[in-house]
């Protein structure tokens, strides 16, 4: 039953750093930070247009993202409604939602063709019945929304995800071990996600939790993210103190570069959040309010707002 890379049995092999592995990601992670220090110091160091740091803005960005967000900008700013809903995963993360609750979901989710809905590991069964051949995938989220639990527990709980039909998995880093500088332990972290997603095919998101981080943490747990093989970084679990902004996004991008996927999540509620965050880098967008955020793009009167809460 457990055979083939979808019902492979979820186990917590992980592979330990060697010293070379680890010497490698000091490296890399001092120049990342060493140059958004010596871009800080600049005297121009700041943007006037955004109020980020200067290699970060948005407008300096965008012609060297010819492949992620200068294209999906054009779209968000008033294009047709498919091109924006395809880059949101509509969310429902709230523990308290029920079946209804889901299956009303993935209605929207078909109806108005977002990327994925995204879910609490429960509902990926049930998720993935209701959207077969509607072309809508199914996003779960593991060590969520604390990520404290270890490495062989989020490899076990991804492999169940990916099992339950799951065609993206979020996961959330071991916050407190990235600020202690443990660098060994945050890499392991996010490889026992990454692996089983890349043996099956699947899609890795790493979600940093940036409103709890400064910005060196930020820039450390993106690099690690991208040297682990992670398909997306992204921004918030929408549970902690705060959520995507679009300077977090900007820096988040510039250290992956134009290869990786940039998710903003967390307090994304309108059009003009969605654009925000496009145009500071993002090429994904989670949020609850995707059913408005759509019909704001094809100028209709917007729907009651979701309860939903991310």
């Amino acid at each position: 039953m457990w055979g083939s890379p979808r019902g492979e049995a979820p186990r917590g092999d992980v592979d330990v750093l060697s010293p070379q592995d680890l010497q490698r990601l000091i490296d890399i992670i001092t120049e990342e930070v060493l140059s958004a220090q010596a871009s800080s110091r600049a005297g121009s160091s700041r943007c006037a247009c955004h109020s980020v740091i200067l290699d970060c803005c948005p407008d300096r960005l965008r012609g060297v993202l010819d492949a992620g967000a200068t294209r999906l900008g054009v779209h968000a700013t008033g294009g047709a409604g498919g091109s924006v809903s395809s880059m949101i995963d509509h969310t429902l993360l709230k523990p308290d939602a029920t079946r209804a609750d889901i299956e009303k979901l993935c209605r929207e989710a078909a109806e108005f063709h977002f990327a994925t809905v995204c879910v609490n590991p429960t509902w990926v069964a049930t998720a993935a019945r209701l959207l077969r051949g509607s072309g809508v995938g199914v996003c779960s989220v593991v060590g969520f929304p604390l990520g404290a639990t270890t490495a062989d527990v989020k490899n076990f709980e991804t492999r169940r995800a990916i099992f339950d039909g799951a065609t993206e998995i979020d996961m959330v880093i071991n916050i407190g071990a990235l600020k202690s500088g443990d660098l060994r332990t945050v890499e392991r972290d996010i490889e026992a996600v990454v692996d089983p997603c890349r043996q099956c095919g699947v899609t890795s998101k790493v979600i940093i939790e940036a409103a709890l981080l400064t910005d060196e943490e930020k820039i450390t747990a993106c690099t690690l993210s991208k040297a682990a093989g992670a398909d997306f970084v992204k921004t918030s679990t929408g549970f902690a103190s705060g959520g995507a902004t679009a300077a977090d996004v900007a820096l988040m991008r510039r250290v992956v570069g134009a290869d990786m996927g940039v998710k903003a999540a967390g307090g994304v509620r309108d059009l003009e959040g969605l654009k925000a965050m496009v145009a500071a880098g993002a090429t994904r967008v989670g949020a609850s309010a995707g059913v408005k955020i759509v019909q704001e793009s094809r100028g209709q009167k917007s729907a009651a707002p979701s309860a939903a809460g991310y």
